[in-house]
């Protein structure tokens, strides 16, 4: 089993139901079951994508992960039940100051992109630092107009976040150069992928989160969420950022590759040994 031998392994799959799975997903869900053996595998399903998110996809995926012959801890942690939870963790946030409201719209956010300081590729591009208010400044309350607004974490600015990755070995990123200030909660009521996951893996006692390499950049978002959340001298997860798969032609293997959803190699009579080997 990997990962500290000072606690219990706990592990976790975490298809979110926008879309079919495919062996991208397949190779990064074996990876977590068999890191996982001997110690416990849960299944959240993160569908806070309102505007995306399926049930029948969130069917399918429960389908496929059994085909291949994963097996995880019921019950199954749906991330729309946990609102609660995530409006709890930035009421801890907004009291320690280290959030605040963000009004800026992707259009502005956009034109700035010409910067030479842009994260090229990045999931969330890296936000002026000009744009951020004074620490000082009252923030305005959580109440209903509150949260329906963005907000966003303060990081410390030229602060290293690092972190040993059980694949690709030590990582680290400076904040305000390597990523800046990220949203933790959406104006749409909701929140962001960051702040969900790493509430949820703080709550579930995740020892180690296996997920895709494209995802490192979050981890050093992550960490900086559960240092602010998790109890004083509290370990957060270890990681184990998996390799991507490709295509025929080098690209990146995304949901639309329909052709390569394990719904439809299932149903053309694939075994799911010849997947996992």
């Amino acid at each position: 089993m990997p990962a500290s031998r000072s606690r219990p392994y706990v592990g976790r799959l975490a298809p979110s139901p926008t879309g079919l799975l495919h062996l991208g997903h397949a190779r990064t869900f074996a990876l977590a079951a068999a890191r996982a053996a001997g110690g416990r595998l849960l299944l959240r399903m993160d569908d806070l994508d309102g505007a995306r998110c399926r049930p029948e996809f969130a069917a399918a995926a429960l389908a496929d992960l059994a085909w291949l012959g994963l097996a995880w801890e019921e019950p199954v942690i749906v991330q729309s039940s946990r609102l609660p939870a995530y409006r709890a963790a930035l009421a801890r946030l907004h009291a320690a100051g280290l959030v605040y409201p963000c009004d800026r719209s992707r259009k502005d956010l956009a034109g700035a992109l010409a910067a030479p300081h842009e994260a090229a590729g990045d999931d969330e591009p890296l936000y002026p630092a000009a744009w951020r208010p004074p620490a000082a400044t009252p923030l305005p309350p959580l109440d209903p107009a509150g949260l329906a607004r963005n907000w966003r974490f303060r990081v410390p600015e030229g602060e290293t976040v690092a972190f040993t990755d059980a694949r690709l070995g030590p990582r680290a990123a400076v904040c305000g150069r390597d990523f800046g200030d990220f949203l933790v909660w959406r104006k749409d009521g909701l929140p962001s992928y960051q702040l969900a996951c790493a509430v949820d893996d703080a709550a579930l006692g995740i020892t180690e989160v296996v997920r895709g390499e494209d995802l490192v950049r979050s981890t050093f978002r992550q960490l900086l969420l559960l240092a602010a959340l998790l109890p004083p001298g509290a370990p957060p997860p270890g990681y184990f950022h998996a390799p991507l798969l490709h295509d025929e032609n080098g690209t990146r293997l995304a949901k639309r590759h329909a052709a390569l959803a394990l719904h439809t190699l299932r149903a053309q009579g694939v075994e799911p040994r010849t997947l996992i080997a």
